[in-house]
């Protein structure tokens, strides 16, 4: 009996373990527009790690824009979801260090970067 109780728990912990693995698989829409040359989700590639993105940006409501950096005085601020559609669109340098982010639009359609901003911001809740 005892190890009938013992094999259902390590089971029930498997399989929740599953399931948030697969919460954090990398969407085909992501593979599918190039974003896997430079991130996954929980380890920095080229680029930051997505889990990493979500959580720096957890409760954040605006973004300084600027495709020459973070802190340049061409600087415009928007809501989050704005500034973040439009650094993957365009690309930019200076949030993750000097690596830029290389412009992905008009390659990926910008609804799709909107629902793979959604995804990486979701990430961290």
């Amino acid at each position: 009996m005892k190890s009938i109780i013992v094999s259902m728990v390590a089971a029930a912990g498997l399989m929740a373990a599953g399931s948030v693995l697969a919460t954090t698989e990398m969407p085909e829409l992501a593979k599918k527009s190039g974003c896997t040359a430079c991130h996954k989700i929980d380890t920095k590639l080229i680029g930051p790690a997505w889990m990493d993105v979500s959580k720096k940006y957890k409760g954040v409501k605006e973004y300084s824009y600027s495709a020459t950096g973070s802190a340049a005085a061409d600087a415009k601020k928007m809501s989050l979801e704005e500034g973040l559609i439009m650094k993957v669109s365009k690309g930019g340098s200076g949030n993750w260090g000097t690596v830029p982010m290389t412009p992905n639009a008009p390659a990926v359609k910008p609804e799709n970067i909107k629902t793979l901003v959604h995804f990486v911001l979701d990430l961290a809740k």
